[in-house]
């Protein structure tokens, strides 16, 4: 049984039953562990994942330091989006960080269904919808980086996303923020006092 991503898909779809069936089967549910790397940073990607339950964390190695720029949750996709689209090496590495349970599908069969159903609105639109939400996702938190202080990105955090501040551990949220856990801890520190 496919996730709640795939029943409003369908809901919002004109595809005859059958071809529907065939396009589902192309997804393949996967139950990880926490600590589970499923694409490492210098790799191509081949797959992308639907995540049903659970948490995954996007992130990449800059001079020994893990430096988290994404944290993705229930019926999001996530993938190595440039490595996945272009076959170059992922500049990001994806791992859970709560036990997951995720669909994957092959690049070889995406390409397919959406070669074959660029025509169909809703498709186009839930695919694009994806592609855009996470280029927003990473322009804000470029710009974050820029303009504001790490006590204001906390304060940003806690207001935009409170998810990430109550299931994600103390340290990949320091690293989200650009900061060490000791700062991530006296910033809360204040902001309780």
């Amino acid at each position: 049984m496919l996730g709640k991503f795939f029943e409003r898909l369908k809901a919002q779809s004109q595809l005859a039953s059958d071809k529907w069936d065939e396009y589902s089967s192309y997804y393949h549910r996967l139950e990880v562990p926490t600590k589970t790397v499923l694409l490492k940073e210098g790799e191509v990607s081949r797959k992308a994942y639907i995540i049903e339950n659970g948490c995954l964390r996007v992130w990449f190695n800059n001079s020994g330091k893990d430096l988290t720029c994404r944290f993705a949750f229930e019926n999001e996709i996530v993938s190595g989006a440039e490595s996945f689209l272009k076959g170059i090496p992922s500049l990001f590495t994806v791992e859970s960080i709560e036990p997951c349970a995720l669909y994957w599908i092959h690049k070889r069969d995406l390409d397919k269904i959406l070669e074959e159903i660029q025509e169909i609105p809703a498709f186009r639109k839930e695919y694009m919808s994806a592609v855009y939400d996470r280029q927003s996702h990473y322009m804000k938190l470029f710009l974050s980086f820029i303009r504001d202080t790490p006590a204001q990105r906390y304060q940003n955090l806690l207001k935009e996303s409170p998810h990430i501040i109550q299931r994600v551990p103390q340290h990949y949220i320091a690293s989200y923020l650009g900061i060490t856990p000791v700062s991530l801890s006296r910033i809360r520190s204040k902001r309780k006092s």
